[in-house]
């Protein structure tokens, strides 16, 4: 049983990011949000055993177990994040770095678990802390937003991939997309430009075939989706404009990874 509730959570944690790695993990006691001294030193050595100059940004959600109100666990859980987050800048991790701070609220039990129970509920009234490496991509070409950029960068995000003759958004893009969502809100100098690729077709078709709609505009209506998507998360439609580009922009990894979308950095 224990082990089935660690699949249901991987699979959540998988969702929950795309170039992030979580690194640490903080425990807080039932209804609590402060940290005892050796869950401080957990995140001392944390900040000590980090390489920042390899770091692009730090991620912190925080978690409660199944027990109490949601409301009340959505607020601890917040409690929880700020905690860590004001502990990390305290002992002098730069706080730009610190990009998504998140309460999650509690971790509901999707069954009547009884055996390990405590163990389950004290492993879920947590902070993860999770680490976007630096871009590795060449000069100009990134894998997550930065604190600043210049006109011609390129954004290009891991998972957010399409299905192949689909231009529809899954709930792992859509999760990634709420994020830059997030960045781009609190970034409101940013224009940029979306723009949708295709795989698997032939060099003298312009774009491929939307199975949705029997038409050749399949990259265009990628980038089409993640502009409407960015709409209804607030992002100002006059920041933004998309295109397709079709099949012309492969990066050579696989053509999974050619079903995508990138963001090109047009004013400042």
């Amino acid at each position: 049983m224990l082990k089935y509730f660690q699949i249901l959570t991987f699979i959540s944690f998988s969702l929950l990011t795309a170039q992030a790695e979580k690194v640490e993990t903080v425990y807080f006691e039932f209804d609590k949000y402060n940290l005892y001294s050796q869950q401080e030193q957990t995140i001392l050595d944390f900040i000590i055993k980090t390489d920042t100059s390899t770091v692009e940004s730090i991620q912190i959600y925080g978690y409660c177990d199944d027990r109490g109100n949601a409301d009340y666990n959505y607020k601890l859980s917040e409690q929880r994040v700020n905690t860590v987050r004001n502990l990390l800048v305290s002992y002098g991790f730069n706080k730009n770095k610190i990009i998504i701070i998140e309460g999650k609220g509690r971790v509901l039990l999707t069954e009547n678990i009884l055996e390990n129970l405590g163990e389950i509920r004290s492993k879920n009234r947590r902070v993860d802390l999770l680490i976007v490496k630096k871009n590795s991509f060449g000069k100009g070409i990134y894998n997550s937003f930065q604190d600043k950029h210049v006109v011609g960068d390129r954004i290009y995000l891991e998972k957010i991939y399409f299905a192949l003759g689909s231009s529809k958004l899954n709930n792992q893009s859509k999760h990634e997309l709420d994020k830059i969502a997030k960045i781009l809100n609190l970034n409101r100098e940013i224009e940029f430009k979306i723009i949708g690729h295709v795989c698997c077709t032939p060099n003298y078709y312009n774009d491929a075939i939307d199975r949705a709609t029997s038409k050749r505009k399949l990259s265009v209506n990628r980038a089409k989706s993640v502009f409407h998507y960015l709409i209804n998360k607030n992002v100002n439609s006059l920041r933004m404009s998309y295109k397709g580009v079709g099949n012309k922009s492969p990066l050579g990894k696989g053509a999974e990874f050619d079903r995508r979308v990138e963001f090109l950095i047009t004013k400042m």
